[in-house]
């Protein structure tokens, strides 16, 4: 943890986008679902689908929430490496921050999947945290290795085109031609040869290894969305167009290539990869206008939901980590219902556990500490 004050030249509308995004994993879908249960309207139906995963090909608003965070992780990559460059530092001295950053990412991952219960034979060493630590990592020295806006997207369209050839073209040993079927592509081949520890889905694991690449272009992606962003010759409204034009080019590619390559977060394709690029760009296009641009977090009322929503995102890991530690709906059950007196809904035991979780990150915020890795 560091004790210092907010960085002035941050973005507020990143802090608050991936509040946005941590707060569904934190307790909004969980609220969604149980209010779900206990109603028979069919459009809560369909917004609870929306919160689970696509078991194989598909996609849903779920399967959006980790290509997002990632996205969103790149494109806070140049304004960090400005800010260093601007105190001193060498390339050098970025690509070591880089790697370091991305093995503690990896140790808080294993530390969440229970590495601190010593039982090994069980232990999950991929996961989350780890796939953000490894793909953020490749995407800042692929970053740091390309300096100019053109390289960067020639890494994207290399990573995406080469994963896509790997994957349809490179026949599996001991299953035969190359195949998208779960625990016989190429990607659960590798997995399950190379990963070390537990599969998740025993033979397959939806956070490997192999997929790293083209998460490392979604996190690129993310770094070509900053590019723009900490562009100073370009005017607010236009960067704002420019961002939704993306957006459009990568929905329009990713349907178009999810005919021949289906959308697949398990193996994250090419396509998934475009796909949630799209929808990120949409959000970020949102966040910037309305916050950086309109300055509406200024105004009373949106800027308490802009402070909300940035209280979260400053310290996001912080919470994702902590709550696999402290079981916060418990607590909250405990409190609420009056040691068995009461016996409320499940969607207010659950947003019950989101507000601790909350006032939790927003003590932390008034200290001024924020996890940093």
């Amino acid at each position: 943890m560091s004790s210092q004050p907010a960085p002035t030249a941050r973005l507020r509308s990143l802090d608050a986008l991936r509040g946005f995004d941590m707060l569904w994993i934190a307790g909004l879908g969980a609220m969604l679902g149980a209010w779900a249960d206990s109603n028979t309207w069919g459009w809560l139906d369909a917004a609870r689908a929306q919160t689970e995963h696509v078991e194989w090909h598909g996609f849903t608003f779920w399967d959006l929430i980790f290509p997002l965070f990632l996205f969103v992780a790149g494109v806070s990559l140049p304004f960090s490496f400005a800010k260093r460059r601007a105190e001193g530092a060498r390339d050098s001295t970025l690509a070591l921050h880089a790697l370091r950053r991305g093995l503690t990412l990896v140790a808080l991952g294993l530390v969440y999947n229970g590495l601190l219960k010593f039982d090994f034979a069980t232990l999950r060493c991929a996961g989350v945290l780890g796939r953000i630590g490894l793909a953020w990592m490749l995407a800042a020295w692929i970053a740091l290795a390309s300096g100019s806006f053109r390289a960067r997207v020639a890494w994207v369209v290399g990573l995406l085109l080469g994963y896509w050839a790997l994957l349809t073209l490179v026949p599996v040993p001991g299953y035969g031609p190359a195949n998208l079927e779960p625990g016989t592509n190429l990607v659960d081949w590798f997995d399950q040869h190379f990963l070390p520890g537990r599969l998740y889905r025993t033979v397959r694991d939806p956070e490997g290894l192999l997929a790293t690449l083209p998460a490392a272009a979604t996190a690129l992606c993310g770094v070509l969305a900053g590019d723009w962003l900490a562009r100073t010759d370009v005017a607010p409204a236009r960067k704002v167009n420019g961002l939704a034009g993306a957006a459009l080019a990568c929905l329009a590619l990713g349907a178009a290539w999810a005919l021949v390559f289906p959308l697949n977060k398990n193996l994250w394709t090419s396509s998934f990869v475009l796909w949630c690029a799209g929808w990120s760009l949409v959000l970020l296009a949102a966040f910037h206008l309305a916050i950086d641009v309109l300055k509406l977090g200024e105004r009373p009322v949106f800027g308490a939901g802009v402070r909300f929503l940035e209280v979260v995102g400053a310290n996001a890991i912080t919470i994702y980590v902590l709550q696999s530690f402290l079981d916060f709906d418990a607590l909250a059950r405990l409190l609420l219902e009056a040691r068995g007196a009461l016996k409320l809904h499940p969607a207010l035991v659950a947003g019950g556990g989101l507000g601790l979780k909350w006032l939790v990150l927003w003590l932390l915020w008034r200290a001024r500490l924020f996890l940093r890795v």
